[in-house]
């Protein structure tokens, strides 16, 4: 087998990175999405030098550099008193010790630059107003049904789906969320709307007892993203569309800063959702079927590295299918040996991240200066960051599934 086609369920910044690492190497791809049109959804999301490296190497920099701006420091503010800590200059340094950009983006702004790469190299392989309903698979390859009854025929099937995947639900594993005691707010703000203190080009987190801010520039600077997360009970609601209300989202954060307060006032027709946790799966891939992204690892968002995952699937998901162009079953057992342990560890140290922005020794100004001091201290940061940032999808070796253990839970 040459050059095996392959299908992609979902047209999300995963299913595209991986339709697009796939077509540079030469591949048959078929992208469905059930969406009618590529719509503007979604806030913010920050790629780290290990994500920004495979659309570098997609050619995608130019693009990139028109809706984003160099980024300035990342700091640490306490949710009362605004006292300002400074973790790093994520500009300078991250080119400076991985070679590539931070980036901090607009959803809606990389998923356009994405399609449109696609459609411009491989003209008609994305699929809109294809919603998968079924899949399946036989000796001859892998199969997925449309809502309309079109059946679309392949030699491997990626699900890239997200947290409600058909492909993992029909041929992997059952879903089993439980509610994380936490909710998102979400919403972005013109930046000339904010006061000029607040017109930096920083990533800042404001973290406090049981909450916290995290905002930074996007769209090329012309918008701010705002996510606030505070735990809560009696609402699990999982949808990214979810139409709250600013004067809730104020309530949720009363008595923070003034400069939050600020930010809040600014979100029109904010959305929230529940946030749900889901154990780590020991496997993802069965046959000639895999998943990827949110599909196969959903995480909080709480290391900032959701997105950069899934684009990292997506790069090693098509080293897999070249090196092994033969064996598309063992390809994608390969890929997921690749893949599983830095995932889990990232899924696990995502949710342990809610205890160390949301700790009650934040409550005070004189217990939460020396909390912050000692968790955010430059050696810590180093350790929680440094093996995220460093990793390198396009030249990590592809490990062999037999020599791989199963369901690693690195920290």
């Amino acid at each position: 087998m040459n050059s095996p086609k392959v299908l992609i369920s979902g047209a999300g910044i995963g299913g595209l990175t991986a339709a697009l690492c796939l077509v540079q190497r030469g591949f048959d791809v078929t992208v469905l999405e059930q969406a009618a049109e590529l719509k503007a959804v979604g806030a913010g999301l920050q790629l780290s030098a290990n994500a920004t490296r495979v659309l570098d190497d997609l050619g995608l920099g130019p693009a990139l550099a028109d809706v984003t701006i160099k980024p300035g420091g990342k700091y640490v503010r306490l949710w009362n008193t605004g006292q300002e800590w400074q973790l790093f200059d994520l500009g300078t340094e991250s080119l400076v010790r991985y070679g590539h950009s931070y980036m901090m983006l607009y959803r809606p702004d990389l998923h356009g630059i994405l399609a449109q790469a696609l459609e411009s190299r491989a003209p008609g392989s994305l699929k809109l107003g294809a919603k998968v309903v079924d899949v399946g698979q036989d000796a001859h390859g892998v199969h997925a049904v449309l809502a309309d009854g079109t059946r679309h025929a392949a030699d491997v099937l990626v699900g890239a789906d997200g947290v409600h995947s058909v492909t993992r639900a029909r041929l992997i594993a059952e879903d089993h969320p439980r509610f994380s005691g936490c909710i998102a707010w979400r919403g972005v703000i013109p930046l000339q709307a904010l006061p000029a203190s607040m017109q930096g080009t920083a990533g800042v987190n404001w973290v406090g007892p049981g909450a916290h801010v995290i905002h930074y520039p996007v769209h090329a600077g012309k918008l701010v993203s705002f996510t606030g997360i505070v735990e809560k009970d009696g609402w699990g609601r999982e949808s990214w569309t979810e139409q709250g209300s600013t004067e809730e989202c104020l309530d949720d954060f009363k008595g923070w800063h003034a400069d939050v307060q600020a930010l809040v006032r600014q979100l029109h027709a904010p959305l929230r959702w529940a946030m749900m946790v889901r154990d780590p799966l020991e496997n993802w891939t069965n046959g000639r079927v895999t998943l990827l992204g949110d599909a196969a690892h959903p995480t909080l968002p709480f290391l900032a590295q959701g997105a950069g995952m899934a684009i990292e699937d997506g790069c090693v998901i098509a080293r897999a299918l070249q090196a092994y162009r033969d064996d598309p079953a063992y390809a994608l057992q390969a890929y997921q040996a690749t893949r599983l342990e830095r995932t889990t560890r990232i899924v696990n140290g995502s949710a342990a991240n809610t205890k160390r922005f949301h700790n009650p020794e934040l409550a005070h100004a004189s217990g939460a200066a020396a909390y912050i001091e000692r968790e955010w201290a430059e050696d810590k940061v180093r350790q929680r960051y440094e093996w995220l940032f460093s990793y390198e999808p396009e030249n990590v070796p592809l490990a062999s599934p037999r020599a791989t253990a199963t369901g690693s839970t690195g920290s």
